[in-house]
């Protein structure tokens, strides 16, 4: 491994302090540069599920890469604690993908009998059952596919986390600049800011999400659009929530602190940060068709992010194909909670040992050239 590597980081989402944390407990010389606040965009809005196999079912390489983050997370949790000296509430709680009809019903069956073969510990829960390790949920339902190895994340408390770890190992992180261009130098790039502040370095890791296509980063991840997603928390008054609980239209995250997550909408709206009215009567409706008794839950608050979407639907990991130095890590839409492990791993291991996981195949910036 090269030693002193001097890395700057470009956003500081769940997958740039992920990186950031990574490489600078592996002794890099690490600089973080967001444009706004740590885990202000995307990550704020996140619900932090951890499901692969409801999110990615019949995905091929997006399942891959999402089931193998996951077997790394207990171990990826349990660094960022020690690490930070911070807690982050993770929980392999289980989800519950219910179904409202046969069809459904029959679906879901057949889908947990093929990953039960490849080992994964999946029940069908009847109407019966399902009521009995969840009374909330409505006698309508036709059941629902119980999957214990998912759970969830507080996104915004693993964010803060890593920050922290990764500054304990000596990163630093520059909030409120926003990067107007990155540039070639001999023996590296040179990053500079809106206000003319510039910075040197070996490598540049562009993780700006939604912003990583700004012209300012050397061409950029043009492949990247936003996708806005709302999100809603609520103080939950009626029966606890022990699962995640997945239906047709949205997902219910219970916390430990008594509230619960719903989300998410999907919205092609630009570079459109708002909540709205129709968002959050959306997910209302949803919740409460899916849980009654949602209907007795307090309003807490609404939260807007612009995920970063790709044509394909892959994140985009590695190396630029035309500029020495310079390396992306982005486009990871609904699953950059999830995928923050195996994102960080996987940089770390390209940039300081020239090692290249072939998962990584599936996912490269020139995948498309």
């Amino acid at each position: 491994m090269r030693q002193e590597t001097n890395v700057i980081v470009v956003g500081a989402g769940i997958i740039g302090c992920a990186i950031a944390h990574e490489l600078s407990r592996r002794r890099a010389r690490v600089r973080v540069i967001e444009a706004r606040a740590v885990g202000a965009g995307a990550t704020r809005a996140s619900a932090g599920v951890l499901a692969p196999y409801i999110e990615a079912p019949d995905r091929g390489a997006l399942l891959d890469l999402t089931v193998h983050s996951l077997t790394l997370y207990d171990r990826f949790a349990a660094d960022v604690r020690q690490d930070s000296g911070l807690d982050v509430e993770f929980r392999r709680c289980g989800t519950l993908e219910t179904a409202s009809d046969a069809a459904t019903s029959a679906k879901l069956q057949e889908a947990g009998r093929q990953h039960a073969r490849t080992g994964l510990d999946v029940e069908w829960l009847t109407p019966e059952a399902l009521r009995a390790v969840e009374p909330a949920m409505p006698h309508s339902l036709a059941g629902a596919l119980l999957v214990r190895c998912h759970g969830y994340v507080r996104a915004g408390q693993l964010t803060e986390a890593l920050s922290w770890a990764a500054m304990r190992h000596g990163a630093d992180i520059e909030s409120s600049r926003r990067v107007a261009e990155i540039r070639p130098r001999t023996g590296g790039l040179t990053v500079v800011s809106d206000d003319g502040t510039s910075w040197d370095a070996e490598h540049v890791v562009v993780a700006a999400g939604a912003w990583s296509g700004a012209s300012g980063m050397h061409g950029g991840a043009t492949d990247v659009r936003p996708v806005r997603g709302q999100l809603l928390r609520l103080a939950w008054r009626s029966t606890p929530l022990s699962h995640v609980i997945w239906g047709s239209d949205c997902y219910v995250v219970p916390w430990l602190d008594g509230t619960v997550l719903v989300g998410a909408t999907s919205e092609e709206v630009g570079f459109d940060e708002r909540t709205t009215a129709a968002g959050v009567r959306a997910l209302l409706d949803a919740a409460c068709e899916l849980i009654p008794e949602a209907w007795s839950a307090t309003f807490v608050e609404a939260r807007a992010g612009l995920r970063p979407a790709t044509s394909d639907g892959l994140p985009i990991i590695g190396p630029s194909a035309s500029v020495p130095g310079l390396w992306y890590a982005t486009g990871h839409y609904r699953n950059g909670i999830l995928l923050a492990p195996l994102t960080a791993v996987a940089v770390g291991n390209l940039i300081l040992d020239d090692e290249s996981d072939p998962l990584l195949d599936h996912v490269r910036p020139d995948r498309r050239s």
